[in-house]
């Protein structure tokens, strides 16, 4: 049977106030897709995960699919108390509706019960904690909504996910043209659950098509399910797998740090030179190096 978490019975989760601490550098992505069965969500969980736990930087997720949520129920808070619904009426103080997991990153949740709401409030309340937090991802509702569109004025940056296939491609060529004219910036796609099988549309495929850079190529794993049943994030349950390092690589480039893959396959392969440069590789070092010009 799942885990389940609920937070009204239990101590596992706790409202937590916060106090403003100044940050040098902060920013908020929003993880979008405008198709369901993507994984956006899992990926929004694990990225949150890795920066957290990997990075040692103050994380917050929220739950900005408004109409149908499900972020919480990957995580374990089955019944918040406060909720972002109640945010955006104004009941609560945004504060009151933050949760702190056990997973080292804190939590704003979505109400299950379709309550109405106006969700172009989302960037004015958001950027109440900015300064509290290194990071901030929003996990967008996966349909051409209003939902989205306050996603992506709320954000900074927007993360695209997306998989190597046409049906999903034409989506993400259309959430990223949608993203374009709200001038929110693409900091690029994120290619789930990849099977690397010769039927499968390749990085320049997509970029090609969506004229926007791929940043990771995460693998289809057994184990992202696995840890879904059990309400944990995969970064966390099997942290050394494939798709996870490519998450940490990923977030790596999102912060402009490094991070090096220690696991000995990693390094057998370095040690005999195996492999060439992947696409995606050559993408977050260009990031990473335009932001260090930037910084001269």
């Amino acid at each position: 049977m799942p885990e389940k978490h609920n937070i009204n019975k239990s101590n596992t989760y706790t409202r937590k106030k916060l106090i403003g601490d100044s940050l040098k550098r902060n920013m908020i992505y929003g993880i979008i897709a405008i198709k369901g069965g993507v994984g956006k969500t899992t990926c929004t969980s694990n990225l949150a995960a890795v920066l957290a736990n990997e990075f040692g930087k103050r994380v917050l997720v929220v739950d900005a699919n408004f109409s149908a949520p499900n972020l919480g129920l990957h995580l374990g808070i089955v019944e918040p108390e406060n909720t972002l619904h109640d945010v955006l009426n104004d009941k609560v103080q945004i504060t009151d509706a933050i949760y702190q997991t056990e997973f080292g990153f804190d939590m704003i949740p979505s109400s299950l019960m379709n309550k109405k709401i106006n969700p172009f409030k989302l960037k004015q309340k958001i950027s109440m904690l900015r300064d509290s937090y290194d990071v901030i991802l929003l996990d967008s509702s996966p349909n051409l909504n209003d939902e989205i569109l306050a996603t992506m004025v709320a954000s900074d940056k927007l993360l695209v996910v997306s998989s190597p296939d046409f049906p999903t491609l034409s989506c993400t060529m259309q959430a990223v043209k949608t993203a374009k004219t709200k001038r929110t910036q693409i900091a690029g796609i994120i290619l789930n659950r990849v099977h690397n099988k010769k039927f499968e549309l390749s990085i320049d495929d997509v970029e090609n098509a969506a004229e926007t850079p791929v940043l990771a190529v995460v693998p289809n794993d057994i184990k992202v399910l696995e840890a879904l049943s059990k309400s944990i994030p995969a970064a966390l349950h099997t942290p050394l797998s494939d798709a996870i390092v490519e998450y940490k690589h990923l977030a790596a480039c999102l912060i402009n740090e490094k991070y090096e893959d220690s696991r000995f396959k990693s390094k057998l392969k370095k040690l005999f030179g195996g492999g060439k440069i992947r696409k995606h590789e050559v993408n977050r070092a260009v990031i990473r190096d335009g932001v260090k010009n930037r910084k001269i």
